[in-house]
Order: structure tokens, then C-alpha cells, then sequence
């Protein structure tokens, strides 16, 4: 092994928070500040953008007793971002700003934690310091309740999402069933291009309380068959509960939720999600004389941390140390991925994979994994999400409240 660079690191935090995020976070400052190799940890405010503006916190000085507490700490603790770097040869602005930032503190190992698009600035990252042969080890750190990052197994904060979309599922099934007059209930489940959320909801469904009907964004969404399918279970039961990824879209492509006029872009040139619920309930009411409910869960799915599952946080963390350990062993240019080796018990492992095999590659479902009418999710789906969302989360408590990480935020100068 070449000996390993000497100098400060910098960790980011980018995209959609999660509950477990800060458990990545956590792994990285904790292994990071024990490295003899590493002089100094800093914290970016609000992702790539931190490092742009100067803006970084010294890690080195915060209680260990409150980073401690990160990994039970949900949403960004450092701030996170939606800033996409062009590519260099277009415009190296950027990357030049970068570099220097990295000269005045003497960065040697940068760490970026996010989906996507985060481990596409990863990379870019990753070959400007080469291409100018400034040393700098980097490793993309993967987050995303979306779990469509491809090339790792799932991903951290996907099983909390999934835990608290499916006891959600079960506690509302429960309540739209207490009186003797009709009921349509919709739920709308985040996942824009990947169906693994509101696949989540099949959980609650397989343990007895949970959705009739489950629409993923992997499958044109065929209104008449929608109809087709409610009228039927509703004509069965008197009730319907509905599950939808926010981005199904008809045969076209275009968002249902679209049916109510155009949505608004994100930096990243990706359509704003929200209000599909809405649109099925209007849909529906044509068709359906009864009471109705359109529920959006919005941010509380991701940000669900008394919800969490602790293979969720133990795999955040695992995730955030094991790019410590790469990085300063010499990889650069890797992100960590979970491996699953065995399913009965589950048991699992990190890997490396290359950061320009993950980025912009989107993991979705399998369609082996939805069943034949497009409404539902099969028993593989259930035995993929089923060991993820086990062990209780070790959340501390006071005055019956979440005891969340307070950080002191000290900006180096």
C-alpha cells in the first residue's frame, strides 16, 4: 500500500434529507477524527455549495456527546443542497474554486453524501483533482429514500422510509375502516421514476392491514383500469385503500399528477412532485359516490426518525466509516455499496464500485417484482424490504421527546 496522503477532509451532505443520513455523517467524523492521517474534519454547509462559499464547520470541535447523537438525528445537520456542477470541460469555474478551497485548507480527502446526482458531482469532482494532479482521495457516501441508486443493494435511509410508510399504511387502513358508509382512501408515497416506496406499503398489506391497490411509476398507469380496479374492490368491500408513487404517468409519460396542470423544475431540470393524491380523489369522485381521502405523506416519510429501523442506521453509519477507511487505504473514485450475502438470516457487507458506474444510473424495481395487473407488488418484493425495516431504533428520549443532536457549527476561518 502507497503511503497515505496526509492532510484534512471535507464531508457534504447534498439532495432529499433522510432519517438515518446523519448516521453517515456520524460514521465519517467519527472514523475520520481517530485517523492519524487525517489533520483536520470539516462539515460543508449545505453540500458543494459549503465549499464554493467557504463555509465549513470544524468538526474537531464539536462534543462527542452530540455527534453521538446524529445517527438517531433526522434530516441534514450540515445543511444540504441541489447545485449541479457542469462538467469541467464546459466550465471549470467551479472546479477551480473547488481546488482552491482545497489548497487553503489542505484537503486531501473529500466525502459526499447523496443519490444521483450527488455521486455524479462526486465524480466530476473526482476527475478535475486528477486531471490537475492535485491529490485528493474521494469517496461518494450513498443516501436516497428513493433506494434508486444504482449498483448498491439498497440504500441508507430507504428501509427507515419504508418502516414508516408501512406502519402509516397499516394505522390509516385501520382508521378508514371504523365506520358503516363507504370509503376511498388515497395515500401518495414518494418515487418520481422508482416504485420502491409505495412497494413499501405492501408490507403493511402482507401483515394484514394495508393497501388494495399499489401503483408503481415502473408501469404506464392505465386510467380505465384504475377505475376498473377500485369500482371492483370497492363493490367487494365498501372500502378501498390506494397506494401511488407520486410519479406515475400514463402511457405517454406524463405525470397523473400533471392532470392538474404543469408542474415546476428543480435545479436539476426534474419535475416537482405532489398533489396526485388530489388528482385520483376528482378522478375518482366522477365515478364513486362516497366519502374520500387524499392523503400526500410529503416530507414525513423521510423524516420519520422515531420510525426508524436500526439496520437502517447501523448501514448508514457502516457506509459513512467504511469511505473513511477506503479513502485513507488510497481508493479514490469509488463509491460505498451495500452487498447483500445472505437473506435468511440477513447478513450483509460493503463493497466498492466505481463513482462514474453509479452515477446517473437509476436502480428501479424489477418488473418481475410487480405483479401481472400492474396494481400490486409480488412476494419478492416482500422478502427483498422485509429484513431491512427489523430492529427498533436506540433513540434517546427526554420529557417523552427526541433528544436530537445539537451542533455548535464552528466556521474555519
Amino acid at each position: 500500500m502507497a503511503t497515505p496522503l496526509t492532510g484534512a477532509c471535507i464531508f457534504g451532505q447534498s439532495g432529499g434529507p433522510t432519517s438515518v443520513i446523519n448516521a453517515s455523517a456520524c460514521g465519517v467524523f467519527e472514523t475520520a477524527l481517530k485517523s492519524p492521517y487525517i489533520t483536520t474534519v470539516y462539515g460543508a454547509a449545505h453540500g458543494i455549495k459549503g465549499v464554493l462559499n467557504d463555509q465549513l464547520y470544524i468538526i474537531d470541535e464539536e462534543d462527542p456527546q452530540e455527534l453521538a447523537l446524529l445517527p438517531y438525528t433526522p434530516s441534514s445537520a450540515l445543511g444540504s443542497v441541489r447545485y449541479k456542477l457542469k462538467d469541467p470541460e464546459v466550465d471549470d469555474t467551479d472546479y477551480k474554486r473547488i481546488l482552491e478551497i482545497f489548497k487553503k485548507y489542505n484537503v486531501r480527502y473529500f466525502f459526499y453524501n447523496g443519490g444521483n446526482d450527488s455521486m455524479d458531482t462526486c465524480s466530476k469532482v473526482s476527475r478535475y483533482m486528477k486531471s490537475v494532479g492535485y491529490e485528493c482521495n474521494v469517496i461518494g457516501v450513498p443516501k436516497t429514500v428513493d433506494n434508486d441508486l444504482y449498483g448498491t443493494d439498497h440504500c441508507p435511509g430507504f428501509a427507515s422510509a419504508a418502516k414508516y410508510i408501512a406502519t402509516t399504511c397499516m394505522e390509516v387502513s385501520l382508521d378508514a375502516k371504523v365506520y358503516d358508509t363507504g370509503m376511498i382512501c388515497i395515500i401518495e408515497i414518494m418515487g418520481r421514476n422508482a416504485g420502491w416506496l409505495a412497494g413499501a406499503a405492501a408490507l403493511a398489506s402482507a401483515s394484514g392491514e394495508g393497501p388494495d391497490l399499489i401503483y408503481l411509476p415502473e408501469v404506464d398507469f392505465d386510467i380505465d383500469k384504475f377505475y376498473a380496479d377500485v369500482e371492483r374492490i370497492y363493490k367487494e368491500k365498501g372500502k378501498v385503500i390506494i397506494a401511488a408513487s407520486e410519479g406515475i404517468h400514463d402511457k405517454d409519460g406524463k405525470f397523473i399528477s400533471e392532470y392538474a396542470g404543469e408542474a415546476a423544475k428543480d435545479a436539476f431540470g426534474h419535475t416537482q412532485m405532489g398533489g396526485l393524491a388530489q388528482v385520483l380523489e376528482s378522478m375518482l369522485k366522477t365515478r364513486i359516490d362516497c366519502k374520500s381521502r387524499a392523503i400526500e405523506l410529503s416530507l414525513m416519510q423521510r423524516c420519520g426518525a422515531h420510525c426508524g429501523s436500526q439496520t437502517d442506521i447501523d448501514e448508514a453509519y457502516a457506509v459513512g466509516k467504511a469511505a473513511v477507511e477506503a479513502a485513507t487505504s488510497g481508493e479514490t473514485g469509488l463509491m460505498v455499496a451495500i452487498k447483500r450475502v445472505s437473506n435468511d438470516p440477513y447478513t450483509w457487507e460493503t463493497e466498492l464500485l466505481p463513482l462514474d458506474k453509479c452515477a446517473n444510473y437509476e436502480k428501479k424495481v424489477p418488473m418481475e417484482w410487480i405483479n401481472a395487473d400492474g396494481n400490486g407488488v409480488t412476494q419478492e418484493f416482500i422478502d427483498y424490504a422485509l429484513p431491512l425495516i427489523q430492529g427498533e431504533t436506540k433513540m434517546q428520549k427526554v420529557n417523552g421527546l427526541p433528544r436530537f443532536a445539537k451542533l455548535k457549527k464552528v466556521l474555519a476561518k
